[in-house]
């Protein structure tokens, strides 16, 4: 008796885990598309189950489609065009679990000037309810920050921590355009 009820259980609680992985991968997969629609201005994406009739084991493929190119695995597409179409997946499973902080390490590295804008705009509208601590190299990406941190080594082994509030006049010119606009 024992045995059969726990296999029993058991099997209620794959059920479960399935039902609820295949909520929270469509809800996801639905966010996914429709950011990397935003953020491309077009073009489709989405996720793949490789396996889509496993018990659960599948791997999970991202598929990508920019504007003017063919549908293809997300590793076929350019530096900035992987850092946005993983950008469109964070903010797809942040509309669907928001996390009260995140960290992203030079993300807009390969990204050209107006993919870094794209970027800002969605880590600011995200910023609402997300804490993001970003590292870069990016004057523009820095611009669009509330904080800035920076590390200096002033002598050879030596680092040193120094920060910076932008406060109402003290903001970088494109800063003050944006909360003027908004």
């Amino acid at each position: 008796q024992a045995i059969s009820d726990t296999q029993q259980t058991i099997a209620e609680l794959d059920l479960i885990s399935k039902e609820k992985f295949e909520q929270a991968f469509n809800s996801i997969n639905s966010n996914f598309s429709t950011a990397f629609h935003t953020i491309f201005g077009g073009g489709m994406a989405e996720m793949r189950l490789t396996e889509p009739d496993s018990s659960g084991d599948a791997g999970i493929d991202v598929v990508a489609s920019p504007p003017g190119k063919k549908l293809q695995n997300v590793l076929l597409l350019s530096g900035g065009e992987k850092a946005m179409t993983a950008l469109a997946l964070l903010i797809a499973i942040f509309r669907y679990q928001p996390s009260p902080f995140c960290i992203l390490d030079e993300v807009d590295a390969p990204l050209d000037e107006a993919n870094v804008g794209r970027f800002t705009r969605l880590i600011g509208e995200m910023s609402a309810q997300t804490q993001f601590i970003v590292v870069t190299h990016n004057r523009k990406t820095m611009e669009t920050g509330s904080v800035l941190y920076g590390v200096t080594m002033q002598e050879p082994g030596v680092s040193k921590i120094v920060s910076v509030r932008w406060e109402g006049d003290e903001a970088p010119e494109s800063k003050k355009a944006r909360t003027a606009a908004a």
